[in-house]
C-alpha cells in the first residue's frame, strides 16, 4: 500500500507531483492511500511521503512511460480539492488513473465518478458564491489606522479562490477575513494569508451596523416573502455571523400582518402634472406624442393607455419595477391573472419560479427592472376563471411604445426577453426562443439580449424530466444575463 501524506487540505500541487509519480509507477487506485500531514503547515513547501515496493507498494509499470491530462481535467481538480469530503483526493486520482484508457471519460456524464467530481466541484463554486454574498465586514483599528475585519465559516475551504474578488471590490480599503482554515489579508498594495483563526479574533459589532439593519428591514419585502427560497439563497448555517439575521425571525412573523397593510392601504396619487402628460402620451400616435421621461409618467401613462382594445378587460394596466437605473431588465409576455389584480409584474405562479430561479442563479431582483411586452391581461372568460391568451402583433406593436419608454429610461446594460412574445417586442420582429435561446445577442441602442424560456413554460411542460432541463437552462440564461450586466 502507497501511502501518500500531503502537506495540508488544499494540497493541490503536492496531490498532482504525487499522483504523477504513482501514475507512472503503475500503482493503482486500490493500493493507494491518501493522507493530509497534521503536522505540516499551509503555508510550507508541499512534503510529499510515498511507502516503496518493499512496503508493500505494487512494482513499477514499464509499460506506462509517460501520460497527460486534459485542462479541463486539472481546472476540475483544483475546483474539487477544495471540497471538505475527505475522499476527494481518492476520487480524483480514481479518475486520473481512468483517464489513459478512455480520454473523453470527463464527457460521460453518467459516470459515477464523473458525476461526483462535478458535484463536488458546484458545491465548491456555490461555497465561493456564498462567501462572496455573505461576508460582513466591520471596523477595526490598528497601528495603521482604520481596518475592516470579517469573520466567516465557509461550507468548503475557499477563502483563497474569493481573496481575488475582495480585494478588486475592495481596492481602497484595508480589509482581512478570517476564516477556520485560513485568513486573508489585504494592505492596499497585495493579499496575504495566515493560519485560520478563531471566532473571537473578530470585532463583534460596530457603529455602522445598525444602520444595516435599518436597511435591510426597509427593503424587505414581506409580500414577496418565500421561506424556501429565502433559506436555500442565505442557508441558516450562515446567519449567525450576519447581522441582519437577527431581524429574519420577526419579519417573517409579521409578513402576513404587513402584506394586509400594504394591500389596504390606497396607492400613492401621481401629480395632476404627471397624469396629464401620461393621458395625452397614452392616446397619441408613437410619432406624435410626447415622450415619457419618468418611470412615474410611464406608470401612470399604462393605466390611461387607449392604444388598443385590451385595457377595456383589464383590472389595471401594469407597468413594469424596479430602480430606475438598473443593468439587468426583463421582459415578459403581459401580466397574469393575479398581477392584473395587484398592479404589479410577476407575483403569481409564474412570478414564483421566476424568485426561485433568480435566487440560484444569484440574481438579485431588486436590482433588476421587471416589465412585460403587454400592459394588460388578455384573457377569455370560461365561467369564472379567466384565461390567458396571446397577444397579438398588433397589440405587442401598439404597446411597443412603453416597452420602448422603459429602456429608455432605465438603459439597461442587459435585457432578458422571456418568451416569443417578449423576443418581439424586444427585436421588433419575430423571434424563436429555439434559435436564439442562450446567447449574447447585439441590440441597436448599445444594449444587449438574451432570450430565453418564459417562467410559465416552465409550468405547462408535462414531462418532469424535460420540465428539469428547461428550467436549468433557465437558470443558466440568468446567470449569464447577470454576468453580461456586471
Amino acid at each position: 500500500m502507497q501511502v501518500v501524506r500531503l502537506a495540508h487540505e488544499t494540497d493541490f500541487d503536492g496531490w498532482r507531483a504525487a499522483a504523477r509519480r504513482l501514475r507512472l509507477a503503475g500503482v493503482g487506485p486500490p493500493d493507494t492511500l491518501w493522507t493530509v500531514d497534521g503536522q505540516a503547515s499551509l503555508f510550507a513547501p508541499s512534503a510529499v511521503s510515498e511507502a516503496g515496493p518493499e512496503d508493500g507498494g505494487a512494482q513499477t509499470s514499464t509499460s506506462a512511460a509517460s501520460f497527460t491530462a486534459p485542462r479541463a481535467f486539472v481546472d476540475l481538480a483544483q475546483r474539487v480539492v477544495l471540497h471538505r469530503s475527505d475522499e476527494r483526493f481518492a476520487l480524483l486520482y480514481r479518475l486520473l488513473w481512468r483517464l489513459q484508457d478512455r480520454p473523453q471519460l470527463l464527457q460521460v456524464a453518467s459516470d459515477p465518478d464523473v458525476l461526483l467530481a462535478r458535484q463536488l466541484s458546484r458545491d465548491v463554486d456555490k461555497a465561493a458564491h456564498k462567501m462572496k454574498a455573505f461576508v460582513r465586514f466591520r471596523g477595526a483599528y490598528d497601528d495603521l489606522g482604520e481596518a475592516f475585519v470579517a469573520w466567516f465559516e465557509p461550507a468548503h475551504r475557499v477563502a483563497e479562490l474569493t481573496a481575488p474578488f475582495f480585494r478588486t471590490r475592495f481596492a481602497n480599503t484595508r480589509w482581512s477575513i478570517l476564516t477556520p482554515d485560513v485568513c486573508v489579508h489585504w494592505n492596499l498594495a497585495e493579499l496575504a494569508f495566515t493560519p485560520g483563526a478563531d471566532p473571537a479574533d473578530a470585532p463583534r459589532a460596530d457603529e455602522l451596523e445598525e444602520f444595516w439593519k435599518t436597511y435591510y428591514a426597509s427593503i424587505f419585502n414581506p409580500a414577496r416573502l418565500n421561506t424556501d427560497a429565502m433559506t436555500k439563497e442565505m442557508p441558516r448555517r450562515y446567519w449567525r455571523n450576519l447581522p441582519e439575521a437577527a431581524l429574519i425571525p420577526e419579519l417573517v412573523a409579521n409578513a402576513r400582518s404587513r402584506t394586509a397593510e400594504m394591500v389596504a392601504k390606497p396607492a400613492t396619487e401621481p401629480s395632476r402634472r404627471v397624469v396629464k402628460a401620461a393621458i395625452r402620451n397614452s392616446r397619441d400616435a408613437p410619432w406624435e406624442g410626447l415622450s415619457a421621461t419618468t418611470l412615474a409618467e410611464v406608470a401612470a401613462g399604462v393605466d390611461h393607455c387607449r392604444r388598443c382594445d385590451l385595457w377595456q378587460d383589464a383590472t389595471q394596466g401594469v407597468a413594469g419595477e424596479g430602480p430606475g437605473k438598473a443593468r439587468l431588465m426583463f421582459v415578459g409576455e403581459q401580466p397574469g391573472d393575479q398581477e392584473d389584480l395587484a398592479g404589479r409584474p410577476f407575483v403569481g405562479p409564474a412570478g414564483q419560479v421566476f424568485d426561485r430561479a433568480m435566487a440560484e442563479a444569484g440574481v438579485p431582483r431588486a436590482e433588476t427592472y421587471v416589465t412585460n411586452a403587454v400592459k394588460h391581461f388578455k384573457h377569455v372568460l370560461r365561467g369564472k376563471r379567466r384565461i390567458h391568451q396571446t397577444p397579438t402583433t398588433r397589440e405587442v406593436g401598439a404597446c411597443r411604445w412603453w416597452l420602448d419608454a422603459e429602456r429608455r429610461i432605465v438603459r439597461p446594460r442587459v435585457i432578458v426577453a422571456m418568451g416569443a412574445t417578449a423576443a418581439h417586442a424586444v427585436f421588433g420582429k419575430v423571434t424563436p426562443v429555439s434559435k436564439v435561446r442562450g446567447q449574447a445577442l447585439q441590440l441597436s441602442d448599445q444594449a444587449q439580449a438574451v432570450v430565453t424560456y418564459h417562467p410559465s413554460y416552465l409550468l405547462r411542460l408535462p414531462d418532469e424530466d424535460a420540465k428539469a432541463d428547461a428550467y436549468a437552462a433557465f437558470v443558466h440564461d440568468l446567470k449569464l444575463a447577470w454576468k453580461l450586466a456586471a
